[in-house]
């Protein structure tokens, strides 16, 4: 039976904003707390900032998170495709290019996971459109 570890609500903003930014090919001021990238036609590039708490206000330190799931698709109902994203503890500030995408909306979420499994509940849904 796995645990939960639920992210703060301020950690899910940060990726919800970082996502919108990238995804859209967006720019930024420096006050954003993640980078924005363009990205090419068939693609989105998502960018987070790692967790510091846990929902209970206890901090996580960056060595013990392990890895990211990034889940995608055109119906938010059924992300049936997934990119796992290792190393967590590496950067504080990460970034993903999802390739290969066609025409259409593109849905995606991302959770984190710590060395012990735990897994975080799914960031909300953020979106691309992708013209060709």
């Amino acid at each position: 039976m796995g645990c939960v570890v639920k992210m703060s609500k301020a950690w899910i903003a940060v990726f919800v904003l970082g996502v919108l930014l990238a995804g859209c090919g967006g720019g930024g001021d420096s006050s954003a707390s993640s980078t924005p990238a363009s990205s090419p036609e068939g693609s989105a590039v998502l960018s987070w900032r790692a967790p510091l708490t846990r929902v209970n206000g206890e901090s996580i330190p960056m060595g013990e998170l392990d890895k990211y799931v990034i889940r995608y698709g055109q119906d938010t109902g059924n992300l049936s495709k997934e990119v796992i994203v290792s190393n967590a503890a590496a950067e504080a500030e990460m970034s993903y290019e999802v390739s290969g995408l066609e025409k259409g909306t593109w849905y995606f979420t991302i959770q984190v996971q710590d060395i012990s499994g735990l897994t975080s509940e799914p960031s909300e849904a953020v979106s691309k459109a992708i013209s060709s």
